[in-house]
């Protein structure tokens, strides 16, 4: 499992590459199980009232959510260059720049989400 974190304007949004192998989500819109590679993650956009109240680059805006929309790919580099393009438009659609969003993939991420844990 991959996370694929974007930060900007005091905010992240993550999101997880399944990979081979690893039991992705099964709800309706997922891909067939037969992709090798799944991303999932929030979708979101900026509403004149109503939604969620985020505060982004010093100040407040609302922000409503959509069903996250998980999609299949063949490799992990289609995969990733999914993952990286849809957080950059995610945080485009709440007025950051594209450009400012800062991006990481954490790799194993199972691993690295269980170490610490009581």
């Amino acid at each position: 499992m991959l996370l694929v974190r974007g930060k900007a304007g005091g905010t992240e949004l993550t999101g997880t590459v399944f990979e081979r192998g690893e039991r992705a989500p099964s709800f309706t819109g997922a891909p067939e199980d037969d992709a090798a590679y799944v991303w999932v993650c929030d979708e979101f956009y900026e509403v004149e009232s109503g939604g969620s109240i985020q505060e982004i680059d010093g100040r407040e805006i609302h922000v409503a959510f959509e069903s996250p929309m998980p999609r299949g790919f063949d490799t992990r580099d289609q995969a990733l260059a999914a993952a990286r393009e849809h957080v950059r438009t995610q945080f485009s659609r709440i007025g950051v720049d594209a450009d400012d969003v800062e991006l990481e993939v954490v790799e194993n991420a199972e691993i690295a989400t269980d170490e610490g844990a009581p």
